[in-house]
């Protein structure tokens, strides 16, 4: 395997592999890298942004150094096309989008889901070509009963000819069966970073859509994880050994069976996503050019 950076898209590297048994050519997997949500003053003072950032600057000074971008705020409140008519027209021309589906129907489960999940459907519209995938984020206590398991099929149904990635945060979805059923609908499931506690979801390398890998990056604070205080879970920074171990057990496994993926660092506090992302992507291109 070789690699090297996207002149031309920032926080992109391009993973090369050599040709198969079968004897089919190189083939290139090209990762995007970036963070869940930008727009968090605590980054100011932290130095990712310059001091005296406002919020409406932040999405171009991103884009100088990452490539993909997971909308948080699509979480917490309804998407609508004109905001994200308004910002694709500013963002950076390479800039990818992945939008979280609106908690309403994730967590809250409200009765009239179906009409949001039209109105969701609208809202990202504008994205067009840019969205890589709609992010399904379900939260902890989504275990896999029947209830559960018909009301994800019906989602998933409702959100066809959309990509579509979902997270599981119970590890009671971690079967083979699960994994079938989404790869015969083509949705990919999204591979975790997070700490190593009873019934969360395991780190896999398994690719259930080889159109697109997904990663989330959470960090690894066993203690903040269930405090209730997001500062506290999401504050972690990941080691370079850290890094490079996550990329030689899983990274590389899933980039050579899929056409693309990207990468998204959600341990935001005190700006120490979009450090682990650069450092990631560094390896990355690194680690390649090692290996060739």
């Amino acid at each position: 395997m070789v690699s090297g950076y996207n002149d031309h898209c920032p926080g992109r590297v391009e993973l090369t592999f050599p040709p198969g048994a079968a004897g089919a050519g190189r083939r290139v997997c090209p990762v995007y890298v970036g963070t869940c949500g930008y727009s968090y003053t605590e980054w100011v003072d932290s130095g990712f942004y310059p001091q005296g950032t406002k919020s409406a600057e932040m999405l171009n000074l991103y884009g100088r150094f990452f490539s993909v971008v997971e909308l948080n705020y699509t979480w917490y409140q309804m998407a609508r096309a004109e905001a994200l008519a308004r910002m694709v027209e500013k963002a950076p021309a390479h800039l990818l989008f992945a939008a979280k589906l609106t908690r309403t129907m994730t967590h809250e489960r409200v009765e009239n889901w179906p009409e949001q999940l039209q109105l969701f459907r609208q809202g990202i519209a504008p994205l067009k070509k840019r969205l890589v995938a709609v992010l399904i984020q379900l939260p902890p206590n989504f275990d896999r009963s029947i209830a559960n398991r018909s009301y994800l099929a019906a989602l998933l149904d409702g959100l066809h000819g959309v990509p579509v990635a979902v997270e599981f945060r119970h590890n009671s979805w971690a079967i083979d069966s699960v994994f079938f059923e989404l790869e015969r609908r083509g949705v990919t499931l999204v591979a975790v970073d997070e700490p190593s506690l009873p019934g969360l979801f395991p780190s896999l390398d398994v690719v259930t859509n080889p159109a697109l890998f997904y990663v989330r990056f959470h960090g690894r604070n066993n203690e903040g994880w269930r405090s209730g205080n997001m500062q506290k879970k999401f504050n972690y920074d990941y080691s370079d050994q850290e890094l490079l171990a996550w990329c030689d057990r899983y990274l590389y496994s899933m980039a050579a069976r899929a056409e693309r993926g990207i990468l998204v660092f959600n341990n935001h506090v005190r700006a120490q996503a979009p450090k682990n992302g650069r450092k990631l992507a560094t390896i990355m291109a690194g680690r390649g050019r090692e290996g060739s």
